[in-house]
C-alpha cells in the first residue's frame, strides 16, 4: 500500500518535471524566433558568461527547489540565508506557477512577496553566479 505522503511527492515530483519541461519548450521557442540559432563568433570571455549563466538558471530552477543535498546548493543557500538572517523556502506550485518564496518566521512560514521577493532573487542570482564562476575550470 502506498502511503499518502510517497504520493504527494511523487505528484510534487511530477509537478517539478513538467514545469521544467514548459520552461525548457518557451525558451527554445524564444531562441528559434530571436534567430539566435545564427552561428554569431562571440568572444571566449562571453561564451564562458553564457555557460556560467546557463548552468546557475538550471542550479535555481531545478536544483534549489527541489531541496537536494547538493553541497553546492547547500553552499548557496547557507550563504544567503546568513546574509539575510532569514531561513527560506523555495517551491514551484504544482499549477506551474513562478516559484515560491516561504521564510521561517516566528508565527510560522510566510510568504516573500514585492521587494522583498525581488531581492532575494537577485541575491540567490548573484550567489549561484559567483559560486558557479569559482568552480567553473
Amino acid at each position: 500500500m502506498t502511503s499518502p505522503a510517497k504520493v504527494q511527492r511523487m505528484l510534487r515530483t511530477y509537478g517539478r518535471q513538467l514545469t521544467s519541461a514548459k520552461r525548457l519548450a518557451r525558451f527554445r521557442r524564444a531562441l528559434q524566433a530571436s534567430g539566435a540559432e545564427d552561428e554569431v563568433e562571440i568572444s571566449r570571455q562571453a561564451r564562458r558568461r553564457e555557460l556560467v549563466e546557463k548552468i546557475a538558471r538550471e542550479i535555481i530552477e531545478n536544483l534549489i527547489v527541489s531541496n537536494t543535498d547538493n553541497p553546492v546548493v547547500t553552499d548557496i543557500v547557507n550563504e544567503l540565508e546568513r546574509g539575510t538572517g532569514t531561513r527560506y523556502l523555495f517551491e514551484y506550485p504544482l499549477d506551474g506557477a513562478d516559484v515560491r518564496i516561504l521564510k521561517e518566521t516566528q508565527n510560522g512560514p510566510q510568504e516573500v512577496t514585492g521587494n522583498e521577493r525581488l531581492s532575494v532573487m537577485r541575491r540567490l542570482w548573484e550567489l549561484t553566479l559567483q559560486r558557479v564562476d569559482r568552480t567553473m575550470l
